[in-house]
């Protein structure tokens, strides 16, 4: 199976798992996932309300671009590149979007990059540490 094509049903089994177990959570709010497979874009949307509190988030935002699963969002307690780990993605395939482009590397996870791009960055790096 092509990367992209089994990359994006791991999203939608993950993001389902997540929109079901907020489902359970009593707060009158209702969770809908949203699936942009042209464009690669994939949300959990929390919406509703709770007495008289009006609620409309996004808790998870991913997005698809080339083989590399961006999470553009994660606000869950143990993180959704946990999830894509343990679905079986490689590290080098997650990219954190929200973490700053000089700070990815830094990370355990993708940055983003092409590898001549990485290999610039890394160059930069050994030379400001010289």
């Amino acid at each position: 199976m092509d990367t992209r094509l089994r990359y994006q049903e791991i999203i939608k089994t993950i993001l389902q798992e997540h929109a079901n177990f907020r489902k359970t959570i009593p707060d009158g709010y209702h969770s809908q996932m949203l699936f942009d497979d042209e464009r690669g874009g994939y949300l959990v949307l929390d919406i509703g309300w709770n007495e008289n509190q009006y609620l409309h988030a996004t808790p998870i935002h991913l997005d698809l671009i080339g083989d590399k699963i961006w999470i553009q969002y994660d606000d869950t307690e143990e993180g959704v590149a946990t999830d894509l780990l343990a679905a079986g993605v490689p590290k080098e395939d997650i990219v954190l979007g929200f973490r700053h482009p000089q700070v990815r590397q830094y990370t355990e996870f993708g940055t983003g990059l092409s590898d001549k791009d990485e290999e610039i960055v890394a160059e930069s790096a050994a030379v400001r540490s010289a």
